[in-house]
C-alpha cells in the first residue's frame, strides 16, 4: 500500500495531515463560504461541529490508506490557507483541492499541488494522476494546466456540485501519465 508522506514543505507552504485544532480554522477561513465552496460536492459547512467531523473523516481515509488529505499552511505566518486530497486507486491518484478566498490567485495552490503531484510522479507504481472540475470552474482549469496535466475531456454529468445544481455537471478531466 502506498502511503504518502504525512508533510511535503514547498517555499512558502507546509502541507501536513490534519489536527484535530484544525477543525475551527477549517470552518472560519473557508468552508462556510458560499463563494468557495461552489464548485465543491458539499454545502457549506453550517457549524465547526461540520468541520470537526470532517477532519475525523479525514484521519479515517489515513488510517485505511484510501486518502490522504493535508492542510495547506502558509508557512510565513501559519494561517491556513485550504486543502489539499490525494485519492489513491490502484496505479492512480485523483486530487482535490480547496483553497480561501483571501489566497486565490497567489499561486500558492499551484505550489502545493506541483509538490504533490512531483511526489506522486517520483512513485514506481503510480502511472496517472488526475483531476476533474467543473466545466465553469475557469480557475480550476488554469490551475490543472499550470501543473502539467492535459485536457482529456468532458465527462457528462459526472458530479453533484450542490452548490450550483442539483443535477450532476458536467466536468473537465485533467490528466499526467508516465
Amino acid at each position: 500500500m502506498l502511503m504518502p508522506p504525512t508533510s511535503i514543505e514547498t517555499h512558502r507552504v507546509l502541507l501536513r495531515k490534519p489536527e484535530r485544532d484544525d477543525a475551527q480554522h477549517i470552518y472560519s477561513t473557508y468552508a462556510h463560504d458560499p463563494d468557495v465552496v461552489r464548485y465543491l460536492p458539499w454545502k457549506p459547512h453550517a457549524t465547526p461541529t461540520v468541520s470537526a467531523r470532517f477532519v475525523g473523516r479525514c484521519w479515517a481515509l489515513w488510517s485505511d490508506g484510501s486518502a490522504s488529505t493535508w492542510v495547506l499552511i502558509l508557512k510565513e505566518n501559519g494561517a491556513l490557507l485550504g486543502m489539499l486530497e490525494a485519492r489513491i486507486r490502484s496505479h492512480a491518484i485523483e486530487f482535490g483541492y480547496v483553497l480561501a478566498q483571501p489566497f486565490w490567485g497567489c499561486g500558492l495552490m499551484q505550489e502545493s499541488l506541483q509538490a504533490v503531484v512531483d511526489w506522486a510522479s517520483a512513485q514506481p507504481g503510480i502511472f496517472r494522476m488526475w483531476a476533474s472540475c467543473d466545466v465553469e470552474n475557469v480557475r480550476s482549469t488554469r490551475l490543472l494546466e499550470r501543473v502539467g496535466m492535459q485536457h482529456e475531456g468532458v465527462l457528462r454529468r459526472w458530479i453533484v456540485h450542490p452548490n450550483v445544481s442539483p443535477e450532476p455537471r458536467d466536468c473537465h478531466c485533467y490528466s499526467k501519465v508516465r
